[in-house]
């Protein structure tokens, strides 16, 4: 059990330090090609870093033949962005406190409320549509919404492409090029980035093989697991990213890995999850749902409302969190 803990550290401190190239490179990337914080932060950010919990469900219905992948696979789709919208939010909303002092806008997030509301209402729109399938038994109906979550994602990559505009913000020296006196080129950032990447995916998948053995011992269902323990590794990086960014005062960048990574995980998974299984959400999964619905409405309505963003909405999403671990363990985590 011991060296399972120490392992668990050695991967959070791997996944720490693939996130702090990984932002770093994605940044100078963005900055080379043109392109703003919208781009970078919903599409590049949130799609690189939701490699993790992406290849989970892919390879337990896909490529796993245990009796269990079914639940593995659509709990870890379910539970991805369930974390988002909740945890990664609250996290979030906790860091602004954290480094309030330190911060330019203090308490206030200076972020573009449009890409947020934009990427919170597809999130809300095509979540809806994926859970409400469920209740359908007829294989068509769940193949053409399969088919709007990809063609969704693809409209909301070419909306947010369009309506981009190049950052002039400050970013720090590129990683690479301070450690190893390289030119601040293109071939040099991908190579950041990958490694990054790399280590991100690595730190990932060590940080979940072990906390599955732990948890094994103390009798938790597979859905349960693979709802609640997987998807808290393999968030871990947005998480990471958004504390870094929030950090540093680039408030868009921060919230747009979180709401990017929804608006992907809420498309591309799920359609691979209804295209491969029957999609029948059960009691568990349902719950999930909702409450991560419920949580991006919080947010949504408040700047809706005050055209503005504090902390306090962000922190709901620790309450609606709460809720789903008090109503597993009134289930028994059955």
């Amino acid at each position: 059990m011991l060296d399972n803990i120490l392992i668990l550290l050695l991967s959070l401190g791997i996944i720490l330090t693939g996130c702090e190239l990984f932002t770093n490179g994605i940044e100078w990337l963005g900055k080379k090609l043109g392109l703003g914080d919208g781009v970078v932060g919903s599409i590049f950010s949130a799609v690189g870093t939701c490699l993790p919990e992406t290849l989970i469900p892919v390879i337990a219905l896909l490529f796993s033949n245990q009796k269990d992948s079914v639940d593995i696979g659509i709990g870890a789709i379910v539970g991805a962005p369930f974390m988002l919208a909740t945890l990664a939010f609250f996290i979030t909303g906790l860091s602004v406190i954290i480094f309030s002092g330190r911060r330019q806008t203090g308490m206030n997030l200076s972020t573009n409320l449009d890409i947020l509301g934009r990427d919170i209402s597809f999130f809300v729109i095509v979540y809806t549509s994926a859970i409400s399938v469920s209740f359908f038994s007829v294989g068509f109906v769940k193949n053409i919404t399969a088919i709007f979550l990809i063609a969704a994602y693809v409209y909301y990559v070419f909306k947010t492409v369009n309506s981009d505009k190049a950052s002039n913000g400050e970013i720090d020296e590129l990683i690479f090029s301070k450690t190893f006196k390289l030119n601040e080129n293109i071939p040099v950032i991908v190579a950041q980035i990958a490694l990054a990447l790399f280590s991100i995916i690595l730190g990932a998948e060590m940080f979940v093989g072990n906390i599955e053995v732990i948890s094994g011992t103390l009798g938790i269902s597979t859905l349960a697991l693979s709802i609640i323990i997987t998807p808290v590794a393999t968030e871990l990086p947005e998480k990471f990213n958004s504390v870094i960014w929030i950090s540093k005062n680039k408030d868009t960048l921060s919230l747009g890995n979180i709401s990017g990574a929804m608006v992907f995980q809420s498309c591309i998974p799920v359609s691979i999850g209804i295209i491969t299984t029957d999609w029948k959400l059960d009691i568990i999964t349902l719950v999930s749902s909702l409450l991560a619905l419920a949580s991006t409405l919080v947010t949504y309505i408040w700047i809706k409302v005050k055209r503005s963003l504090t902390p306090l909405p962000l922190l709901t999403g620790g309450i609606f969190y709460a809720l789903f671990i008090v109503f597993l363990i009134l289930r028994g985590f059955k």
